[in-house]
């Protein structure tokens, strides 16, 4: 694995030599996540499918785009990044994901899923543009092919006479299990193993016969292709504009070489169609791949096991759990999320009442607005980062039309090691825009289980967002009114909300100042403004961007009103957050006790 230096180096690989390579790197990300934590299960089914990418295909040059790149691991390993691999998800180390900055052979930014095909199809068009040599491929699973922009980009790409190539991973999953037509389609698509079999023999036997095996066989395979879609007139990528090539046995690197082979023969566009194992390879992860998406660290030998402690999104979960015992009207939403954000035990329960629509938080939000108009009081529990693919549908479907809809914001604010693309650390800025937008920030899980109880018995618009992981220390601070004034001996006061109000409790312990605990961070009272009024200096820190922030709210109504003291804003300033554990980020961001405190005594 160390000799690989660049993927150029793969394609010279003698192919007995091909499976040992595949296992030294499984073994390398096993140890690697274990030590790490990261996406474990999806990077390991996709092993063989990198070694055959890049033997086919000639990275920079053919541009190779892992969608949300949690399967691109491999990848970093075969593309001169060996030697930093362990330094993956640190602060300062690799990312986790496809950065163009690590590597040229990161063709474009990924974290999110379901724009693969769109990004490299953009990157296609501009290569035919400037003259370059060289094609794209769009890796994407078969779960992030249930959100939608994967299908805007397919029908964009298809009307082109393009030699562009999407792979579909099929590995059955998503984070959740996939749902939908589009699983029960490909099911019926993987269920042809004979065929499949007899076609790549069939093929090999004609590419021997000399002088004109190549040239025959791809005759042939035209032949059939024709014949196919002549019987099949429905298939679906077909239909679309695509050569549908597959299934292929995704752990089989000849097979997966030939195919791709008669993919770049053809000069239109084509779809290869891969099935593949996810967690292949660590029987931990074969067994309870869903368990194994992402993972902390943990003991190879003992696989990753569940801490057992509570956090906000089981909180959540399970408030809403035993809402739903009691008023029939009360739905779960989730884009795929279901373990993540605490529903598991709501969705084996209330089965009528529990919808999984995949990887589409537009879809999620616009159904959830059809359910509440019809009086049903659907809770859309979503990670902040993803949340923003649903803008548009809170502004229009949900708040133009009044319905009463709340949204779960999970992971709001630092999440650590996933860095920039999934720091929560845009919704309060999107939200505070939109009108009629009630938003709650809890610091603990009492303060969560009210709020959640709170919108349940009460009509309106409701975001209610809370951290990733456990609750900090919060003292026995009263959280039923709109805001908490803990009251100091001066006239300094630190506005704070969520999980900072505990960094300013800590702060306090060193020296005196007032604390204005936000319990409702939005919209602003005329009470809380008069309060603020009263202070001669006003420090706000707040886990979110400072544009479009509490802070910026307050600071304008505040001199509406006339405040002439000092005011100042700690918070994230027009920047993205790299990857790095949560407290130390915070810490970096000036935004933790030792801050708070250097800005109360210095300020």
């Amino acid at each position: 694995m160390s000799k690989i230096k660049s993927p150029s180096d793969v394609k010279n690989i003698e192919k007995k030599d091909l499976q040992p390579l595949c296992e030294e790197i499984r073994q390398k990300i096993i140890t690697t996540v274990a030590s790490n934590g990261g996406h474990l299960a999806s990077n390991l089914g996709a092993v063989e499918l990198t070694v055959a990418l890049h033997r086919v295909f000639s990275s920079p040059k053919d541009a190779i785009l892992f969608d949300v790149g949690h399967q691109c691991y491999a990848h970093k390993l075969l593309t001169s990044r060996f030697d930093r691999f362990d330094t993956i998800r640190k602060e300062n180390g690799l990312s986790g994901f496809m950065r163009p900055e690590e590597s040229e052979h990161d063709p474009f930014v990924t974290g999110h899923s379901s724009n693969s095909i769109s990004a490299a199809y953009g990157i296609y068009k501009a290569k035919k543009l400037l003259g370059e040599d060289g094609t794209a491929v769009a890796v994407i699973g078969d779960g992030a092919m249930t959100g939608g922009m994967a299908y805007e980009g397919l029908n964009n790409v298809g009307t082109d006479m393009a030699k562009f190539i999407v792979v579909l991973n099929d590995n059955k999953m998503s984070i959740s299990k996939n749902v939908g037509a589009l699983a029960l389609s490909l099911t019926k698509l993987r269920n042809r193993p004979r065929y499949h079999r007899f076609k790549f023999a069939f093929s090999h036997l004609l590419v021997k016969i000399p002088l004109i095996g190549k040239t025959l066989n791809k005759i042939v395979y035209k032949l059939k292709e024709s014949f196919k879609n002549a019987i099949y007139k429905s298939d679906f990528f077909s239909v679309l504009g695509y050569n549908y090539l597959g299934p292929v046995d995704g752990h089989n690197i000849e097979g997966m070489e030939s195919i791709f082979r008669v993919a770049l023969s053809y000069n239109r566009p084509s779809l290869v169609h891969i099935v593949t194992t996810k967690g292949k390879g660590y029987s931990f992860a074969e067994t309870s791949p869903n368990n194994y998406h992402g993972v902390s660290p943990f003991r190879v030998e003992a696989g990753a096991e569940n801490s057992g402690k509570l956090n906000f999104s089981a909180v959540a979960g399970n408030t809403l759990y035993d809402l739903a015992e009691k008023d029939k009207r009360i739905c779960a939403i989730t884009a795929a999320m279901t373990e993540g954000t605490g529903l598991d035990k709501f969705s084996k329960k209330f089965t009528s009442r529990f919808f999984d629509v995949g990887i589409a938080e537009a879809h999620a939000v616009c159904f959830g607005a059809g359910l509440a108009a019809k009086g049903m009081k659907p809770y859309f529990a979503v990670y902040s980062s993803f949340l923003q693919r649903g803008f548009d549908q809170i502004i229009h479907d949900m708040a133009i039309g009044g319905f009463n809809l709340r949204l779960l914001v999970d992971r709001a604010g630092i999440v650590g090691e996933d860095g920039e693309s999934h720091q929560g650390l845009f919704d309060v800025s999107f939200l505070t825009s939109v009108p009629n937008m009630t938003v709650f920030s809890p610091s603990s899980y009492k303060e969560l289980e009210y709020r959640i109880n709170y919108t349940a018995e009460n009509d309106g618009l409701f975001a209610i967002r809370y951290p990733r992981g456990c609750q900090k220390n919060c003292g026995d601070t009263d959280f039923t009114e709109d805001f908490t004034l803990l009251k100091g001996e001066n006239k300094k006061a630190v506005v704070i909300y969520g999980r900072l109000f505990s960094e300013a409790l800590i702060a306090r312990e060193q020296v005196d100042f007032n604390i204005v605990k936000l319990n409702k961070i939005y919209p602003l009272s005329d009470k809380l403004i008069e309060t603020l009024k009263g202070f001669e200096e006003i420090y706000v820190f707040e886990e979110a961007m400072k544009s479009g922030g509490i802070g910026e709210h307050l600071s304008a109504l505040l001199l509406e009103k006339g405040f002439s003291g000092k005011f100042k804003i700690n918070a994230v300033n027009n920047e993205f957050v790299p990857q790095g554990s949560t407290d130390s980020v915070l810490k970096k961001l000036n935004l933790d006790s030792t801050a708070i405190l250097n800005e109360v005594k210095n300020g």
